[in-house]
């Protein structure tokens, strides 16, 4: 089998790949940006493995015998899932590699945030502490997890586990289905309007689709608490982000922690980037998945879905049911 990794560098060179290359001929990139790029090199492909690379007709008509592609990830829209199933290429992703980080790093931006630790940080390192009379400062009031209402969009594997921990810190957690499909029974179940004016913090979990895409929104903002948290870690246009920018400027909300944003790197243009109060705004650079530890599963994932497939065996296959019909 031909193999080609079309973003080796998606999962950190600190981590090995080459697990892979007892599977098959493995060509690897470091990062494939271009659309003429992965035409030509998928072209001989038997097996491709992804991250954000579009992988549709434009680019894969040309690759007659491609037979299965892998993600380095759990997200798959960068896969044209009808072309796929059309064509009979099976698509697999990985599956709850990094559960335990993305909930952690949700937590260390909502803390971040509540407790205004970079004011207090930059306060310190100032000298102005140290120029002080008094043992304590808190010029900028924050407030405690325990009592507050945890608002989650987004109950799958990221989304329960962030409710435990909520649980833990002595928050009343509920949440919102955008699908209505949710078999949760653990918390309370709000519609949209309530779960936004509930939110003391609100996180965002779910899959990118027509129905996440701008859930929150200027409108949505505007049912916010004044006083609440947002938090998003699933995808960046789940957030609207000019809207939350001047819903920042007009104290609609008190805080935003963005993991990811629209447009990926951050673009000159959106106008979070021109927000620099980071004891209200902090944006990581879509971090919240990359432990060590997680990017090492990642790559193990992917080697047992592919060396499934080469068994006959259908393992993490996102389009199944539409390759059976």
């Amino acid at each position: 089998m031909k193999i080609v990794i079309l973003e080796r560098n998606s999962v950190g060179t600190d981590v090995s790949v080459d697990c892979i290359s007892e599977l098959g001929d493995v060509t690897i990139y470091d990062n494939t940006v271009t659309i003429d790029e992965i035409r030509e090199r998928v072209k001989d492909a038997d097996i491709i493995i992804a991250n954000k690379s579009p992988l549709r007709e434009e680019t894969l008509r040309d690759a007659p015998n491609v037979k299965l592609i892998c993600e380095f990830a759990t997200g798959f829209d960068n896969c044209d899932l009808d072309y796929c199933s059309y064509r009979g290429i099976k698509v697999t992703n990985v599956r709850d590699y990094c559960t335990a980080m993305v909930a952690q790093h949700t937590f260390t931006l909502a803390l971040a945030l509540s407790q205004k630790l970079f004011h207090y940080d930059a306060y310190v390192k100032s000298g102005a502490y140290s120029a002080q009379d008094r043992f304590s400062n808190f010029d900028l009031p924050f407030q405690e997890l325990e009592g507050k209402t945890w608002g989650i969009v987004g109950m799958g594997n990221i989304g329960r586990r962030v409710a435990k921990i909520a649980e833990a810190f002595g928050c009343r957690v509920v949440f919102h289905s955008i699908t209505g499909k949710s078999t949760c029974a653990e918390y309370p179940r709000l519609d949209k309007d309530t779960l936004l004016a509930e939110s003391d913090f609100l996180s965002l979990h779910c899959p990118l689709s027509d129905l996440s895409r701008n859930f929150i929104d200027r409108a949505a903002l505007l049912k916010m608490k004044k006083t609440a948290v947002l938090i998003n870690v699933a995808r960046g246009p789940v957030v609207n982000n000019a809207d939350l920018c001047r819903a920042l400027e007009e104290d609609r909300i008190a805080a935003a922690g963005l993991d990811v944003v629209e447009k990926e790197p951050l673009a000159p243009d959106n106008p979070l980037s021109g927000f620099k109060d980071s004891s209200r705004l902090i944006i990581t650079p879509h971090l919240a998945w990359a432990s060590v530890e997680a990017r090492r599963r990642c790559v193990e994932e992917a080697y047992r879905n592919i060396a499934a497939f080469l068994q006959g065996e259908d393992r993490n296959v996102v389009n199944l049911e539409s390759l059976n019909r």
